[in-house]
């Protein structure tokens, strides 16, 4: 068993290097050592800068975590008199060829090419035209360099010239093999990968690979006893695999004896896959008569037959998940690390062993993801990184996203969820969002994203992606159609995020087209009939884009937003939540002054007046009712501009109304800033919006002291209440809650060194 503090390593609260943080600050903003290069219109380096082989490496390193390669990114590093690259590492990039000859023409150690897919096989030449350092070469999924017409090089004799390769990964689906003609230069060979090639048929020519120490046939399809005898002679193995991922090539005639010629043959193997085979034959003992004790008469046994030979000396790791006759769950193994299904342990293992091999990989991922769901683990250290690293590595396999997210949704909920550092947070919120970005359309994917992200604070820990959580979201509720659980969860996560965030973010939501996405939602509902959670909150997140945004205020109005008001209202006249949501956004946009004429509408007013009576949520809609009327009426009585209802009534009942709310009621409001009705207490002309203004003052500065206090003195709201007192217009009512905040402030000081107490809550 781990240790606590090894289990949860990870969860680290440390600063990032100067190094990353300068890093990731160049990458995001290129123009710090960059300019553009008109001929081709990519960027280039300025002219004063040079960079070193660590520090060019470690920038293509971080530029891919936030943006794909491409020709212009290779650009960068077209002079090689101010830059030096040992490695190209590339997964998921636009690169072409003309990119990658700018990366090769540094003679790298380390060439990595993963979907890559905009290579041809032109890249095959430029590679081989640059290998004279290249010591280790790797073509991932998705890279399509190597032809497949065998004749195109038999004149030359050789695919790959690189004569001082020492490890070369063909990890291609399909692809076939040209076993000689492909490593016939290649003689110092120590490592070869060519998992999920098409056929090993002629691999028998391999005979000149003396010197391999690691061999991966991977997902291989062969004619099975050829290529056990040449395996067979390659003395010098260290590690082997021969798994598949489908246990229907994984079948062997007398399965006992060829494990058993293979591990004999190999004096040196440590290491040895058969996942997906039926190389651990059906589980029946074999009794080691060596291994007896002489004292006690017991014999050790081992319950892989063809692993006999090892039980005195186990191997360092070995491979059997998927194996035929649940291998993995067997007693006596005579190996050190295991992978299989039996336990978390083995889960774990598989999990780090088959991270390039994204079929296996999926299927480990949806194992862990029920340990995590139905069992108490004891290694969430160890699944979180390896869950994240899969997650990273194959952001466009649909599946291993759909199982990473589920096992993440299990492991940020669970008991240790307050332990996770922000670090690892950000790194989770990434993954998550890389996921949902690269799978919009999948209706899981997006429901595990959403369910995952809720468990985070909102908006405070999603700050750093605020812009990509705000997209995602707004695609998962575009389809009115879509009536799913995601849109549910999507609109709530939306009208979290419009919450206590400053204008900036506001206006990024209006200018991504949250108010048309939500009048949209609104207008379905309304030809349906039905009135729905969906509903009520597509109003509230309309309330929280437009508080205090002029620009969103704008775009309510030009969307018909008062025409579906007056719908929602007629409609659903008795559902309270609504229409205070209703009336609080319709209060943000009667604060904006060049606004106001447009709700200057007979049928508009006639509403707002007859919800000052309202009783509906307490006192909030008749609040809000006021409180628009009170901003109309600020503009004096010349944009008064109806003859009904009359400004003189209007004023009067908003002035009884104010009257009759109890100073102590609780709110259901927040308020990040007090300028729109510190600004009615300048109204002389109209005392009532002086009345409505102070009275909301008097109320937040008894109800919660230690939040609105702070903001009407910061805010200059004590001189203006001064002001007011000692002007002669107000009345006394006015004057006397005026007092009343003068009052609550002089008394409250804020704790020195205490932590904030909780917000009220949020619309």
């Amino acid at each position: 068993m781990m240790t606590d503090q090894e289990v949860f390593s990870l969860y680290d609260s440390s600063p990032d290097s100067l190094f990353d943080l300068c890093m990731a600050y160049i990458v995001e903003n290129l123009n710090t050592i960059t300019k553009l290069d008109p001929p081709n219109k990519y960027r280039k380096l300025k002219d004063d800068v040079v960079l070193p082989a660590e520090i060019c490496d470690k920038f293509l390193k971080t530029y891919q975590k936030n943006s794909r390669v491409s020709d212009s990114t290779a650009n960068l590093f077209r002079d090689r008199t101010r830059t030096r690259l040992d490695s190209v590492r590339l997964r998921n990039s636009r690169i072409t060829d003309e990119g990658l000859l700018y990366f090769m023409s540094h003679k790298p150690y380390e060439v990595d090419l993963v979907q890559c897919e905009y290579l041809s096989t032109a890249s095959l030449d430029i590679i081989n035209s640059n290998s004279e350092n290249l010591v280790s070469l790797k073509f991932g999924p998705s890279t399509s360099v190597i032809p497949q017409d065998e004749s195109l090089f038999r004149q030359r004799g050789y695919v790959i010239n690189a004569p001082n390769l020492r490890r070369l990964t063909i990890q291609r689906r399909g692809a076939a093999i040209f076993p000689l003609l492909l490593l016939k230069p290649l003689t110092h060979l120590t490592h070869l990968d060519l998992s999920e090639c098409a056929s090993a048929a002629s691999i028998w020519a391999l005979t000149e690979l003396k010197n391999l120490k690691s061999l991966v046939l991977h997902s291989v399809h062969w004619s099975k006893a050829i290529v056990i005898d040449w395996i067979s002679s390659l003395s010098s193995l260290r590690h082997l695999d021969i798994s598949q991922s489908n246990d229907r090539h994984g079948k062997y005639f007398y399965p006992n004896d060829v494990l058993s010629k293979l591990v004999t043959s190999l004096p040196l193997l440590e290491s040895l896959d058969i996942s997906g085979t039926n190389l651990a034959g059906s589980g029946a003992a074999a009794v080691v008569a060596a291994a007896k004790n002489s004292a006690l008469n017991i014999q050790e046994r081992c319950d892989i037959p063809g692993l006999v030979s090892r039980v005195n000396r186990p191997l360092e790791f070995l491979g059997l998940y998927g194996t035929l006759h649940g291998a993995c769950k067997r007693h006596d193994i005579p190996a050190k690390v295991i992978s299989g299904d039996a336990n978390e342990e083995q889960i774990l293992t598989a999990a780090v062993a088959y991270m390039d091999r994204p079929i296996m990989l999926a299927r480990v991922l949806n194992d862990l993801y029920y340990l995590f769901r139905y069992e108490n683990n004891a290694y969430v250290g160890r699944a979180l990184s390896v869950v994240l690293d899969a997650m990273d590595q194959h952001v466009l396999e649909k599946h291993i996203q759909i199982s990473g997210s589920a096992t993440l949704f299990y492991i940020v909920k669970g008991k240790e969820k307050n332990r996770i550092g922000i670090k690892l947070k950000r790194r989770i919120i990434t993954a998550l969002l890389d996921g949902m970005e690269a799978h919009l359309g999948d209706d899981t994917m997006m429901r595990n994203g959403c369910l995952t992200l809720c468990q985070f604070k909102i908006p405070t820990d999603v700050l750093f992606e605020y812009e990509r959580v705000v997209q995602i979201l707004l695609s998962g509720v575009a389809d009115v159609n879509l009536e799913g659980f995601v849109q549910r969860i999507a609109i709530y996560l939306l009208n979290s995020l419009a919450c206590q965030v400053d204008g900036k973010q506001k206006r990024f939501l209006g200018n991504n087209g949250a108010i048309g996405k939500m009048l949209n939602l609104i207008s379905h509902r309304l030809e349906r009939r039905v009135c729905d959670d969906v509903l009520e909150v597509a109003w509230s997140t309309m309330w929280n884009v437009t508080d205090e945004t002029p620009q969103n205020c704008q775009r309510f109005l030009d969307n018909f937003g008062m025409k579906y008001f007056l719908d929602c209202l007629e409609r659903f006249p008795d559902k309270e939540e609504l229409l205070r949501n209703m009336m609080g956004l319709l209060g943000n946009v009667a604060e904006v002054a060049a606004l106001r004429p447009q709700l200057m509408d007979k049928v508009f007013l006639g509403v707002f007046y007859d919800l000052l009576d309202s009783s509906s949520d307490g006192i909030e809609v008749s609040y809000n009712a006021a409180g628009v009327l009170a901003h109309m009426a600020s503009d004096g009585p010349e944009a008064w501009t109806v003859e009904e209802p009359a400004r003189a009534a209007v004023l009067a009942r908003v002035a009884d109304a104010v009257q009759r709310w109890d100073l102590r009621a609780e709110r259901n409001i927040n308020y990040r800033s007090f300028e729109p009705i510190l600004n009615l207490l300048h109204a002389h002309h109209t005392p009532q919006c002086q009345h409505w203004a102070v009275w909301a003052l008097a109320n937040l500065t008894t109800v919660y002291p230690e939040k609105y206090c702070n903001l009407v003195e910061s805010e200059g709201g004590l001189k203006l209440l001064q002001e007011l007192i000692e002007h002669p217009a107000p009345y006394k009512l006015v004057k006397d809650l005026a007092h009343v905040v003068i009052h609550n402030c002089s008394l409250y000081v804020t704790p020195e060194g205490s932590p904030p107490n909780p917000l009220s809550p949020d619309n």
